[in-house]
């Protein structure tokens, strides 16, 4: 499932111009890609608002990639260039969720 990536300004935490990535998917992004992992601590209704908040995702996209943690251990929630991904693990990390990054291609 390719799920569109909203440009989250890190500095203010606002979107960018949504029209600009329109037709933008993860795939289509960058070698790069921020995973979150599960964990035993945060609610799943947490890990949700996290992903809205932060990457500006519909409450659609957000539980299905919640689920794909919850479920599979792991979730792709960003792809881009090394800086903007080292950013949102970054971003996870302040949220209090296990992220990391990975180079795309190795899930």
């Amino acid at each position: 499932m390719a799920v569109e990536v909203p440009r989250v300004d890190p500095a203010t935490g606002s979107r960018t111009d949504p029209s600009a990535a329109a037709g933008t998917d993860l795939q289509a992004d960058g070698p790069w890609c921020t995973v979150v992992w599960n964990d035993p601590v945060n609610l799943m209704s947490y890990v949700v608002f996290v992903f809205r908040r932060y990457f500006g995702y519909s409450r659609v996209v957000a539980e299905q990639l919640m689920m794909q943690v919850h479920e599979e251990g792991r979730a792709i929630v960003s792809r881009g260039s090394r800086e903007r991904v080292e950013t949102d693990v970054q971003a996870m990390h302040s949220f209090g969720l296990r992220a990391t990054l990975e180079r795309a291609g190795q899930d």
